[in-house]
């Protein structure tokens, strides 16, 4: 491998960690376990497995560790997600959800697409603090409500 080939790499790594980065500091503003270190680590370790499959020997490398990445991600948010007997509640499935999309980020950064990347990571930057905004707050009561009124006319 050739040394510009290298740097390449070396900067997609740094972009992908950058890119989780951004995404872990919302979590971690909100006071998530999961937040900047994770985050960050998903996005690079994704680019970087990527980038191995993209300059290995084998064509069909990229192909076969990106599906991996998606099920091994997959068995790393099913084990963030747990259910909250005190609260009658499941818990971290948003969680799960974003670091499965963090990977997502890192394999587009692989792919040098670079514009979907930092599109992704936005959306998913103002996706994550959705469900502090008075206005979301207000409009999933109304659904609730209208979904409790139907489910009343239905009994």
């Amino acid at each position: 491998m050739e040394i510009k080939d290298e740097l390449l790499i070396i900067t997609q790594i740094f972009i992908a960690f950058l890119l989780g980065a951004i995404i872990g500091l919302e979590r971690e503003k909100q006071g998530n376990a999961a937040g900047i270190r994770t985050y960050a680590a998903v996005t690079l370790g994704a680019a970087l497995f990527t980038l191995i499959g993209i300059y290995s020997a084998d064509v069909t490398a990229a192909g076969r560790i990106i599906a991996n990445i998606v099920t091994g991600i997959g068995f790393l948010g099913a084990g963030i997600i747990y259910q909250n007997n005190a609260k009658g509640l499941i818990q971290g499935l948003t969680t799960a959800s974003s670091v499965w999309a963090a990977a997502a980020v890192g394999v587009a950064v692989a792919y040098n697409m670079y514009f979907i990347a930092v599109a992704a990571t936005t959306a998913i930057y103002f996706l994550l603090p959705l469900h502090h905004f008075k206005w979301y707050i207000k409009l999933k009561t109304r659904w609730i409500k209208k979904q409790n009124q139907l489910h009343k006319e239905n009994d």
